[in-house]
């Protein structure tokens, strides 16, 4: 009996390890693709492209679509095609504050 318990201890121990693993890989994925999109909305003029955000973010397409299908929701970004019939978003355009004046505090 004691076999029985100590190998469900162990696989409860490796169904642990392995879902705390990808949480973290998640959150990497998550960060890695937040830092890409910002990027590539700065140096691209707001235009993204699927393969420009997952190439740049180093994640698979499919979870690039993901993030960016949301991301076009939440900006409501408007997708252009190329003569190529390439699709890439177009977010709306970033505009710079002026720096904020410390003595207006």
């Amino acid at each position: 009996m004691a076999l029985v318990e100590w190998g469900l201890i162990a696989g409860i121990g490796l169904l642990v390890s392995f879902a705390i693993a990808n949480s973290i890989q998640n959150n990497q994925q998550r960060q890695r693709l937040l830092e890409s999109f910002y990027t590539l909305l700065e140096t691209e003029a707001g235009r993204i492209s699927l393969i420009q955000l997952a190439a740049s973010a180093r994640v698979e397409a499919e979870v690039a679509r993901q993030f960016l299908d949301n991301q076009v929701k939440v900006f409501n970004a408007l997708p252009e095609v190329d003569e190529d019939g390439n699709t890439s978003y177009c977010f709306p355009k970033l505009k710079r504050l002026a720096p904020a004046n410390d003595e207006e505090w």
